[in-house]
């Protein structure tokens, strides 16, 4: 497979990101697991032979430096909430003649294999939908059209409305993104990156990690 693809992930500063995750570790060691899913999203990507580049977009210098160490190129968070700065990377940073996708950044259970098939299956703008069905953890364009994304609340209605295609297949790792401590608990039996596993090793919540291929 062509490396052809340019991959975005906007990141909250980590003080901010995964709000409704509070709880599930230690309050000072939240914005920890942030990053550590982070880490193992980006390194997914970049193991992924469909995938030429990433791009994150972020204010965060804990974020910035840990995926450039990973081969990431880091933008600046234009303003304006997560689909102004997803269309900042897509089509500015990356550029409306590029194979665009955005991907959540909290998806550590991510096997490289599992998307280049669904990059493989983008013939127009197209999308996938968490493992809920109601929100979306990819949207992907060929060069020309605008990404457009719609994320945020039932997005994979709001994509699907807006003429994107919805790809559905078993993909668990790339549709597993994380919101909740039952998801984290998702992550794990599905086996969860090695920084996210080894996190959660250390602070006791699991016993043992089955390293994501």
């Amino acid at each position: 497979m062509v490396r052809s693809w340019t991959v975005v992930i906007p990141v909250k500063r980590l003080g901010l990101a995964k709000t409704r995750l509070r709880g599930a570790v230690p309050p000072d060691r939240h914005p920890d697991l942030a990053l550590a899913m982070v880490r193992d999203t980006a390194a997914a990507v970049l193991s992924a032979t469909a995938v030429a580049g990433l791009i994150v977009v972020t204010d965060d210098p804990a974020v910035g430096g840990a995926v450039r160490e990973l081969g990431a190129e880091v933008v600046p968070d234009p303003g304006g909430g997560l689909n102004a700065a997803m269309r900042f990377g897509a089509d500015q940073a990356a550029g409306l003649g590029a194979y665009r996708a955005v991907l959540a950044g909290d998806l550590p259970a991510l096997r490289p294999e599992q998307l280049d098939e669904a990059l493989g299956r983008v013939s127009a703008r197209s999308f996938v939908p968490d493992a809920a069905g109601t929100g979306t953890v990819l949207l992907a364009a060929p060069p020309g059209p605008a990404l457009d994304p719609r994320f945020g609340g039932p997005s994979a209605a709001a994509h699907a409305a807006s003429g994107a295609v919805r790809l559905v297949r078993k993909w668990p790792g790339l549709r597993q993104d994380v919101d909740t401590a039952a998801d984290l608990d998702a992550v794990l039996t599905l086996g969860a990156g090695r920084r996210t596993c080894e996190l959660l090793r250390d602070l006791g919540l699991t016993t043992e990690c089955a390293p994501a291929a």
